[in-house]
């Protein structure tokens, strides 16, 4: 794709541009956001703004034009979400005067002149708040977040970054054991102060927690190298234990270099070591299946055929399901049309027991013809906003004339704090965006809804060839176990927790009872699970796996504490490799 570079001069927005590379993007324009005239440093939650004074020669070394504009909005959205979670136009879901904003009109302006642009480079590696905003915008003007650093080992990268002959010095400090001395030390300086300083004290070696910024000086996508002539040291703070202060650049210039033709940059492995060792294991299960396993037939899942919606109603809990539109025979409907029935009639139920549709945590979407998946999309996000639920979606039998079924739950808040989603729709090698309108996982109370994971390559989004039932088993368990990683550190996180259900969706009978043999060790514990045959999943791919998860976090109601020393225990049961639930 042709991308714009948000470049803020730093190392890690300079860093993404060789990833973006060897990713096959091709960089079109650079864009900066900065304060204005007179002000050198602002203290914004979104952007770096030291080194501002230089950006234009960071874009020239690059060979692209630079885009400016300075940043007029502050930080007044602070939560870890931004926007509505109700349906709104573009428009109308923003948050008017936050400094988010100022990026939506720098990337419209980006667009506005260069219309070929399909992406945006982002160099965040831990920050949800940012991410999240970058993502808010770009989903508003149908681009792509291209965010190779995300969720990155931080010590890895700060490796991988010197080794790459990436020359970036501190411009700023800000944290504990960080002094005014450190100002225009490159990385390889600074790197056993960083690692010492993290070992004593915690601090982030990328400066993630905000304890020091940098100015890139040199990259090998550089067609020239910045010389910095004249600088001078700024203290904001001068405090014996962390000092605030920055590098003022008041003269630098361009000077010419032995450009590489080529260079290289590591791309983590598709699979880290033990779910690697998980393509092993399931392999040997396919290859032990029992000699009937192969012709044994398991009848493929069909959603409850109880005419007409059932509603089960637990405290605040509400599980809808059967939804369906009513079609005569011999009634013509677009399938457009049919999906907006659908979620009419889930309107109506839902106003019967005061939930609306941003309450809902989790969805299943059954449709006749996986065919129709984008087109199901396309109508499906229109009923949502900023983090939609947690979702899985097959294609089933379905009644005729019927191509369309819904089951949800929702939960009743008190406040817009009781729910919480992690979103991602940047590309990364962490896990995959989401391939539709959906969050990968909502947190609601102790209970954490992981969406349907199939076995993509999270770089490209594409299932990998061949085809390998193995693979994609280890793919999908990784992604969900990525996800909840994330969700313990940032999003409502500070919890272990442990799986409640998991259910894997096939659509072959053999690979249902190859994956059922080797549970326990899929998921290293014995977790009660349901193996589903359907007719087709996503992107054609062989397997999915969905995870109910919980916390370990019991509150209690007298004390308003959280107590998180639950440890789960299982009664071994049945083993079934269908069942058609109903939720009534």
């Amino acid at each position: 794709m042709k991308y714009a570079a948000l470049l803020s001069g730093g190392k890690d927005s300079c860093y993404n541009l060789l990833h973006c590379f060897k990713n096959g993007h091709q960089l079109i324009v650079a864009a900066s956001l900065g304060p204005e005239q007179g002000k050198e440093e602002l203290d914004s939650y979104m952007y770096q703004t030291v080194g501002q004074d230089a950006i234009e020669l960071v874009a020239q070394a690059l060979g692209v034009p630079l885009i400016r504009r300075v940043i007029r909005g502050t930080a007044i959205e602070q939560g870890a979400e931004y926007g509505e979670r109700k349906a709104l136009p573009d428009d109308q879901n923003i948050i008017v005067g936050d400094e988010t904003e100022d990026m939506y009109a720098l990337l419209l302006d980006v667009k506005s002149r260069f219309p070929e642009v399909e992406a945006v480079s982002v160099g965040a590696i831990l920050s949800n708040y940012q991410r999240v905003r970058v993502e808010h915008v770009c989903r508003r003007l149908s681009l792509t977040p291209l965010c190779y650093l995300w969720q990155r080992d931080q010590a890895e990268l700060l490796s991988e970054i010197i080794d790459a002959g990436l020359e970036a010095i501190l411009i700023k400090v800000a944290g504990i054991g960080l002094k005014t001395d450190h100002l225009g030390l490159n990385l390889s300086e600074v790197r056993p102060t960083l690692t010492t300083l993290n070992n004593l004290y915690g601090l982030h070696v990328c400066g993630e927690g905000g304890e020091y910024e940098t100015f890139t000086l040199d990259s090998p996508l550089f067609q020239r190298r910045i010389r910095l002539l004249e600088t001078e040291r700024v203290v904001l703070a001068d405090d014996k234990f962390a000092t605030v202060a920055y590098l003022r650049i008041k003269n630098a210039t361009l000077e010419a270099k032995d450009t590489p033709t080529t260079f290289d940059v590591p791309v983590p492995p598709l699979l880290s070591p033990s779910y690697e060792a998980l393509v092993g294991y399931v392999r040997g299960a396919c290859v032990d299946a029992s000699p009937g396993a192969a012709t044994q037939v398991v009848p493929t899942f069909s959603p409850n055929p109880v005419t007409g919606p059932t509603t089960r109603r637990m405290d605040k809990w509400v599980a809808f399901g059967n939804i369906t539109s009513p079609i005569g025979p011999g009634e013509k409907v677009s399938l457009e049309d049919e999906v907006r029935s659908c979620f009419e009639i889930l309107r109506s139920l839902l106003d019967q027991h005061s939930v609306q549709f941003s309450n809902i945590a989790t969805m299943h979407v059954y449709i006749a013809n996986m065919e129709n998946f984008a087109r199901v999309n396309e109508v499906y996000a229109t009923f949502f906003g900023t983090s939609p639920p947690a979702r899985a979606c097959v294609a089933v039998d379905l009644p005729a004339a019927c191509r369309l079924s819904l089951e949800c739950i929702a939960y009743a808040e008190n406040t817009r704090g009781d729910r919480r989603a992690l979103h991602v729709q940047s590309m990364s090698y962490w896990a995959p965006a989401n391939i539709g309108p959906y969050s990968q996982a909502i947190v609601v109370g102790d209970l954490v809804f992981v969406s349907g994971q199939i076995g993509m390559n999270p770089r490209s989004l594409s299932i990998p060839t061949p085809r390998s039932l193995p693979l994609e088993v280890a793919l999908a368990s990784q992604h969900v176990h990525r996800v909840v990683e994330v969700l313990r550190s940032s999003v409502g996180g500070g919890w272990m927790g442990s799986a409640m259900l998991n259910i894997f969706w096939y659509t072959r009978s053999v690979d249902a009872l190859a994956v059922q043999s080797c549970t326990i060790i899929i998921q290293g514990s014995e977790v009660p699970s349901l193996h589903v045959v359907v007719k087709s999943l996503p992107k054609g791919a062989l397997v999915e796996k969905q995870v109910l998860f919980h916390t370990g976090a019991l509150t209690v109601a007298e004390h308003e504490e959280n107590i998180s020393s639950r440890t789960p225990f299982y009664d071994r049961g049945a083993s079934i490799v269908h069942s058609p639930v109903s939720l009534d």
